[in-house]
């Protein structure tokens, strides 16, 4: 009996791959909302390449979206306008689910400012395909499942560790929202990830006015378009993020005194390499506005722009990454 069914099982021809398999973000994703900060932020990781360009939506006070499986952008835009009018989360999934002529094809995370949160995953989305959400509601295809402070959701991955992971690493870290969702990620990663492999990245966290110099909502807005591992060019960038676009923490300021005054005017008398005028023509009596002047401009030009001071004091932290850069380059003499 056995082997008849086999034979019967051999003559059947295999299922082919829909002919959208290709522009479907197979892909784990957490969205979620920071109370103490009002910081709303995407985590996402998937063997598509620029999943960063496709699938998070964001708007600080308003709302944060995850849209793939077929990505749907109506998730994103749509559904930011509709919370940012006074519909709940999962008020707005379920509004443009309504109108969305291939709901069984999508899978959607969203959160609103209040944290009230939504996943979704369609039943003709791939195994392992499911979603959680804070609280502890957990579905498979087919489920809408409602939540608060986040929601976690993946498809085509190995089992659903990929989700348990990141909820339960996401509900158990600290620190800010990035790092958290950061972690999540990574947990997520460990559970087995995507089935098929690895390829992009992304981490988007918004914050009214965090910008650059205050200028836009985008806290943090990091892309991996393609990667070996994603997840780990994901965290260096980040870590760069955080050196040239995170203001001082007062905690990190040290004096400028004497002995580092002279460490920092052997650079400033040497460099710009290959400019003809230095920052410094001359080391200085004392911690005066010539060389503050010189110090300030040297760290513009390396891009240290959010972290410049005329104080005094310097940033221990583009300290150390001074020192960093410069040992790198007379070990490679």
């Amino acid at each position: 009996m056995l082997l008849c069914t086999l034979a019967i099982l051999a003559q059947q021809p295999v299922p082919s791959a829909p002919p959208d398999l290709l522009k479907r973000a197979h892909t784990y994703s957490i969205v979620a909302y920071d109370s103490a900060t009002g910081d709303l932020g995407i985590a996402v990781q998937s063997k598509f390449p620029n999943v960063g360009g496709l699938v998070p939506w964001a708007k600080a006070g308003v709302g944060a979206v995850a849209t793939q499986s077929l990505s749907n952008t109506d998730y994103g835009e749509k559904g930011l306008e509709l919370i940012a009018r006074g519909a709940t989360a999962p008020e707005a999934m379920r509004i443009i689910m309504r109108g969305d002529t291939r709901p069984s094809q999508r899978q959607v995370g969203m959160v609103d400012a209040h944290g009230n949160a939504a996943s979704w995953t369609g039943d003709s989305t791939f195994d392992w395909a499911g979603g959680r959400a804070g609280g502890g509601a957990v579905g498979g295809k087919g489920q809408l499942i409602t939540g608060h402070g986040y929601a976690a959701q993946a498809n085509i991955m190995v089992s659903d560790a990929t989700v348990r992971n990141m909820a339960e690493t996401f509900e158990r870290s600290r620190g800010s929202l990035a790092d958290r969702l950061l972690a999540a990620l990574v947990a997520g990663q460990a559970g087995g990830g995507d089935r098929r492999g690895m390829q992009s990245a992304a981490l988007l966290v918004v914050r009214a006015g965090a910008g650059y110099l205050g200028s836009t909502d985008r806290y943090i807005d990091i892309r991996v378009y393609d990667a070996p591992d994603p997840i780990k060019e994901l965290q260096r960038l980040y870590a760069l993020h955080k050196l040239y676009f995170f203001t001082t923490d007062p905690a990190d300021l040290i004096p400028i005194t004497p002995p580092l005054q002279k460490e920092l005017e052997a650079i400033l008398l040497v460099e710009p390499v290959n400019q003809p005028q230095k920052w410094l023509a001359a080391p200085q009596p004392t911690l005066n506005e010539t060389f503050l002047t010189a110090l300030a401009n040297f760290m513009y030009w390396e891009n240290y722009d959010v972290r410049v001071r005329m104080d005094g004091k310097i940033d221990r932290v583009v300290l150390e990454d001074i020192r960093k850069n410069r040992k790198a380059v007379r070990g490679a003499r």
